[in-house]
């Protein structure tokens, strides 16, 4: 268990609290994500399911659309994955690329706080998706 911020409790409770308003009738695997921002601001998200399996949604990138939608192009600082079993959870291959989009506007590599039931880990996002291809790559 790492040593956790009062900023990193109010983002880990604000991503649990997020898991309980997924839509996951199908696999039985609610998760939350929370996002923080540089200006203090918490955006969520939960997975989404779907019957067709491959248009499901991850919470992560419920969480992105939604800051996005909200005007948020950078300023990315934390992320907490939070979802059931014994283990933390990080964010699919998907969803970490979605979220480097974020953080290469703003030129940030957030910390990535993976919620198990007993145990946090702290890692960054360059560690999970390093060499990242995002829009500096563009250019």
């Amino acid at each position: 268990m790492i040593d956790q911020t009062p900023a990193d409790e109010i983002l880990i409770a604000a991503a649990r609290d997020a898991a309980t308003s997924s839509y996951s009738p199908y696999s039985n695997f609610p998760v939350g994500a929370a996002l923080r921002f540089a200006d203090g601001g918490i955006v969520t998200g939960t997975n989404i399911e779907n019957a067709s399996y491959g248009l499901a949604l991850c919470a992560e990138t419920v969480a992105v659309a939604r800051a996005m939608a909200e005007g948020r192009r950078g300023g990315l600082e934390a992320v907490a994955v939070t979802g059931p079993g014994d283990e933390p959870i990080t964010p699919c291959g998907r969803c970490r690329q979605v979220l480097n989009e974020l953080a290469q506007l703003g030129g940030t590599d957030p910390q990535v706080l993976c919620v198990g039931p007993k145990e946090v880990r702290r890692t960054t996002l360059s560690a999970l998706l390093p060499d990242a291809f995002g829009p500096a790559s563009l250019v």
